[in-house]
């Protein structure tokens, strides 16, 4: 694609940035089957390719974001299907990343989608302020059908009805401090607690670190870890979400300095994507862009780990049929497609991939909250496609497509780390049917 920016203009790093980007497309358009919001609304705008026009004639132009731009770069999911299909290699995270945060920075939101936006970012990154939220849902669940009939606030009803019924009590293992492993020691790792996940599922970080410990790795809960930043800096908060990547960067970095890490563990994919990339977030910021290199470099989602080690014989046992989720920040942020499921495969389950299974959920962080119709009808056309294949159950990594998936249907949805950790010993996940019963495989032999 032919640019015409100004020397000047180019002399903004995310400006050169974005310059080179747009310069590798070549207007195929390979791009437009694969993304959700094309296939469902079918409006060339509402592309990656659409996008990536409105994008460039706003930078060109150095001009502020217009409702125009807003609209369509607010119904991107930040799924990176295209970025898959792509035969040019255009990285078109890092360019609607840019034009997020130039949004942020010169257009004015309507008052009740800036008090929502804001209420998301005080919120969700805070553990004890997500907490004490959804105990508050429950009491302004009834109002959500009001809050759908009016302007402005069909988000504050998606809010209310994502809500759990009930909140788990907060896990021991989220506090910070050291889980040796048994037996000879095979590795030591740090692991991301997280920042929503905990609140919502905190089974699945307990899962990790006794799986983790039974095969002798050594589980680090550093002091001063925090959100990973991705929920907002998908909002375009790029100061921050730099500061939630400075953070964590200084965590992980002295436990590195403390005791060396093999690898710092993610078990939510969304966490995982973003985390990857904090090398190129603070690539200018000369007190950090070698340890958030070094950080980005460590970064683990915990089936690439699980599936680069030896894995002992399965102890649990369960004849079940597993419809495998790839969720997006997996398959195509992270590139993570073999992995998953070949340790699914290896642990006893019969692992089905649904059709479609390269379109998005429709959770995408805050998505399911600020586009509640378009994530609504995502979810029901890939709720259908894993029904078809008729699993017991539906496996995933990361906590944003349960909490989405879990909305339309009564398959169980279970972290495919928790499903593994029982396999390997651990307890029977919650959420499975009572009529599942664990086998004994030591005993069958």
């Amino acid at each position: 694609m032919q640019t015409n920016f100004t020397a000047e203009q180019l002399k903004d790093s995310g400006v050169a940035e974005s310059e080179k980007i747009l310069r590798k497309c070549v207007h195929c358009g390979f791009c437009t089957a694969t993304c959700p919001t094309y296939v469902t609304l079918g409006n060339e705008l509402d592309s990656p390719r659409g996008r990536i026009y409105l994008i460039k004639d706003m930078l060109e132009n150095d001009r502020p974001a217009d409702k125009q731009v807003v609209t369509h770069i607010d119904r991107c999911l930040s799924c990176l299907a295209c970025m898959t299909t792509c035969p040019s290699g255009v990285n078109y995270m890092h360019l609607v990343d840019h034009a997020r945060a130039h949004i942020e920075k010169t257009y004015q939101r309507p008052l009740a989608d800036r008090m929502i936006r804001g209420l998301l970012a005080l919120v969700l990154p805070y553990p004890g302020r997500f907490r004490a939220s959804l105990h508050a849902a429950r009491l302004g669940r009834p109002f959500a059908p009001l809050f759908r009939v009016l302007p402005g606030l069909k988000p504050m009803a998606a809010m209310l009805e994502l809500a759990p019924a009930s909140v788990p009590k907060p896990s021991k293992f989220a506090k910070p401090g050291l889980h040796p492993g048994t037996g000879a020691k095979r590795g030591r790792v740090a692991i991301l607690t997280g920042c929503a996940q905990p609140v919502l599922k905190p089974g699945i970080n307990e899962a990790t670190i006794r799986l983790l410990n039974r095969i002798g790795v050594e589980v680090v809960v550093p002091q001063g870890e925090g959100c990973c930043g991705a929920l907002v800096h998908h909002m375009g908060r790029e100061h921050d979400a730099h500061e939630a990547a400075r953070n964590n960067v200084d965590a992980w970095t002295r436990q590195i300095d403390q005791g060396g890490l093999d690898a710092i563990i993610i078990t939510a994919s969304g966490c995982g994507t973003t985390i990857k990339d904090y090398g190129y977030m603070l690539r200018e910021d000369p007190a950090y862009a070698e340890k958030a290199a070094v950080v980005s470099a460590l970064a683990k989602d915990i089936t690439e780990y699980l599936a680069s080690i030896e894995m002992p014989a399965p102890v649990n046992g369960a004849n079940l049929v597993v419809a495998y989720h790839s969720a997006c920040s997996m398959q195509h942020g992270q590139k993570i497609t073999v992995q998953p499921k070949a340790l699914l495969k290896a642990a006893g389950f019969t692992v089905k991939d649904p059709p479609e299974g390269h379109l998005c959920c429709g959770s995408a962080g805050t998505y399911n909250i600020m586009q509640p119709e378009i994530a609504r009808t995502l979810r029901d056309r890939k709720v259908k496609n894993i029904e078809r294949t008729r699993p017991d159950l539906i496996a995933t990594g990361n906590i944003g497509c349960m909490t989405q998936i879990a909305g339309g249907t009564d398959i169980p949805i279970i972290h495919t780390v928790e499903l593994l950790d029982w396999v390997y010993g651990g307890e029977k996940p919650a959420g499975l049917p009572e009529a599942v019963k664990t086998v004994r495989l030591e005993a069958a032999e």
